[in-house]
């Protein structure tokens, strides 16, 4: 009824055309605006795209009006020719009849189309796991998929089957089931029971995988987060990280490393997030402006990263790069690390590559990455001179 209100109503028509016309001017400012800063030229392919873009929005939003519109037009002359039906005395449109038939269209539509995007379009489904932990939250995933799949399937039936095998007619009369005590226990002990197995199952496997204590053997590496970088910090021949403070932050000590702890006069910086394979890594994951997220799809690693708020994701990869090259057939794959909170407007480009390699590999590699505390630090923090710089920083001559 409120749709036929609103359908009938002089106003829905200016109302539709303001929007029109102002998704238009929306467009043209946009364009305008994109020219005019430079980041776009007309006739060029992000033009061309931005356009495409809103083409397309505009059209399928016209494309829904109009099919809301015919729809209502379509319900008005149908009421009208079963009005005029019963002033003639004859028998009107089969309401509960035909209403039981959009049913039964819907229920074989629906699960079609269920089936359809489970299968097309379900192989664009998360690669294959190259962490430890992997397995087990595939495992988790499918068997909560599954289960829900089945749930969706029965209900699904039951609802629109006996909507169309039950509708209304004039040769029975409607029962009315006020209680059943069978019943109730039923749909009240069944999926208790399941959910139970569920949150179990999935507690202990969130708490093995969610354990981020240090522990002996990690490999810690520092991870943070800024528009639109991701920085990497390992630890040096002493293989331990040094403490940071935001406050120190400069455009030469961008994470704010504090020097004054020995730790930290060895540390090296990487463009490349390099693992040993088979060693457990300990990703120490930091923001500097706004929430960041750390994803790695291959090693079913995500976690956020919050200004203020360190977290941490331990994990241990199980496949090379090199193994993951044959694998696909394709000499150029890299995993990657990704930013998973629209985090600003270059977001989409927050990436940095993450090579898995052998333990030699590995080792040959962090020999040739540089310190942190390069020859400008040094004399920006008055460490130049070798009596004021401690013992411990002699070694950094080792990785230069």
């Amino acid at each position: 009824m409120a749709f036929k209100k609103v359908i009938r109503s002089k106003k829905i028509y200016p109302l539709l055309a303001a929007l029109m016309l102002f998704g238009t001017t929306v467009m043209a400012q946009d364009a305008t605006t994109a020219v005019a800063q430079g980041t776009t030229t007309p006739g060029s392919p992000d033009s061309m795209a931005n356009s495409a873009m809103w083409t397309g929005v505009l059209y399928y939003t016209l494309l829904f009006l109009v099919g809301c519109v015919c729809l209502a037009i379509v319900g008005r002359i149908l009421k009208v020719y079963d009005i005029t039906q019963k002033m003639q005395g004859k028998k009107g449109i089969n309401w509960n009849g035909f209403m039981g038939i959009i049913c039964l269209v819907f229920l074989i539509a629906g699960m079609y189309g269920a089936f359809w995007s489970i299968f097309v379009q379900g192989s664009m489904k998360l690669p294959v796991a190259a962490s430890a932990h992997g397995g087990e939250i595939d495992t988790m995933f499918n068997v909560t998929t599954i289960l829900t799949l089945i749930v969706f399937v029965i209900t699904q039936i039951l609802l629109f089957g006996f909507a169309f095998v039950y509708r209304g007619s004039e040769k029975r009369k409607g029962y009315y089931l006020p209680h059943n005590n069978t019943i109730e226990k039923l749909w009240t002990i069944i999926p208790a029971i399941v959910l139970t197995v569920l949150v179990v199952f999935g507690f202990f496997t969130w708490q093995k995988v969610m354990n981020s204590d240090e522990q002996k053997g990690d490999l810690n590496i520092d991870v943070t987060g800024h528009q639109f970088k991701w920085e990497l910090r390992y630890p040096g021949p002493d293989g331990k990280l040094g403490t940071v403070n935001y406050t120190l932050s400069s455009p030469l000590n961008v994470l704010g490393i504090d020097f004054k702890d020995r730790y930290s006069l060895d540390d090296l910086q990487a463009d490349t997030l390099v693992l040993p394979v088979n060693t457990p890594v300990r990703l120490n994951i930091h923001a500097q402006d706004v929430i960041h997220s750390v994803f790695m799809p291959h090693f079913r690693v995500q976690l956020n990263a919050v200004p203020g708020l360190p977290t941490f994701f331990r994990f241990t990869p199980t496949i090379t790069t090199a193994q993951m090259r044959v694998e696909t057939d394709n000499p150029n794959f890299e995993f990657l690390l990704y930013c998973n909170k629209i985090c600003g407007g270059i977001h989409y480009n927050m990436q940095k590559v993450v090579r898995v390699v052998s333990q030699a590999e590995y080792q040959d590699w962090i020999s040739h990455q540089k310190p942190y505390l390069t020859p400008q630090l040094k004399q920006q923090l008055k460490l130049a001179s070798e009596k004021s710089v401690p013992a411990a920083a002699s070694r950094l001559a080792l990785n230069n």
